[in-house]
């Protein structure tokens, strides 16, 4: 039995439909969701990324504003703009695309988007929030995979083993985090793990995010275990993939996400989610 597909895509659509409503009914209250896109330098792939959160803003019915700057902008400028854009009560979110031209320190930018408008949810605060349970905002690409799971009726991981290949902030620890308020049981995978296919034949859900092609091969996963696959990398022919070995895994797995067109358009949407509860939230704040 072929696995069955989670089509990101589709599911993407759903969510965004549903953002589109909470943008209309907030914005009928005279409040129009906002997300900034800061972009610095000219990297390619930067370029689409955001150019397509702008256009998702636009179809949902969100107010966007892209600023582009040269690769030489100063980190100090940087950070000058993002305190400016924290007091602009029109922006509920702040967006740095990453990764920024060497000389500025990716890290202190972050730091210094406010937690109320870090819908990347990448700041320590946000880290923090998920670690302890608190509200705040998710990492919208391990957030995606939830909502994932949630579509295939997994929204109670009790009783199931998890195994994440990948220790990233931005993907393998708060991805981690998430299955475990999911009551999974976790089990972090990476470099330095000795005997990864010991882990994952056991493994009823397993997300790979390391960005290496076919670090899952068929042999490795048990019959009938969830696959998310969060890698993007090109294969010889220079098409886009991912870190499972599709063809092999999908013959053994019971459901599979494919690349493109699983997580992908995930993350872009729950960017869009995140933004949507930071407008929500200052709607009913109490005003000073």
């Amino acid at each position: 039995m072929s696995a069955q597909i989670i089509d990101g895509n589709a599911l993407s659509q759903q969510i965004r439909a549903q953002v589109a409503q909470r943008a209309a009914a907030l914005t009928a209250q005279g409040l129009k969701p906002g997300l900034a896109v800061l972009l610095v330098g000219d990297n390619p792939a930067s370029q689409v990324y955001v150019r397509n959160k702008v256009k998702a803003c636009a179809d949902a019915g969100l107010h966007s504003v892209l600023e582009k700057y040269e690769a030489s902008l100063s980190e100090a400028e940087l950070l000058a703009r993002v305190e400016a854009l924290n007091k602009d009560p029109s922006i509920h979110g702040i967006l740095v695309q990453l990764p920024l031209p060497k000389h500025i320190d990716d890290h202190k930018v972050i730091e210094a988007i406010s937690p109320d408008k870090d819908v990347d949810g990448f700041h320590v605060a946000s880290a923090g929030a998920l670690m302890v349970g608190e509200t705040g905002f998710k990492a919208c690409t391990p957030y995606g995979c939830m909502k994932m799971l949630e579509s295939i009726g997994m929204q109670d991981l009790r009783g199931k083993h998890a195994v994440v290949i990948g220790r990233s902030n931005i993907v393998g620890k708060p991805m981690a985090m998430m299955l475990l308020q999911a009551n999974a049981t976790v089990t972090v995978c990476h470099s330095g793990t000795a005997d990864l296919a010991q882990h994952t034949r056991q493994a009823d859900v397993i997300v790979a995010a390391v960005g290496k092609r076919n670090v899952l091969t068929a042999d490795m996963v048990k019959p009938g275990a969830v696959v998310i696959d969060v890698g993007m990398n090109r294969n010889d022919e220079g098409k886009l993939c991912g870190d499972v070995d599709y063809p092999g895994v999908k013959e053994v797995a019971g459901w599979i996400t494919p690349v493109p067109g699983g997580v992908g358009p995930m993350t872009i949407t729950m960017l869009l989610v995140n933004t949507m509860e930071s407008a929500e939230r200052a709607a009913t704040a109490p005003q000073t």
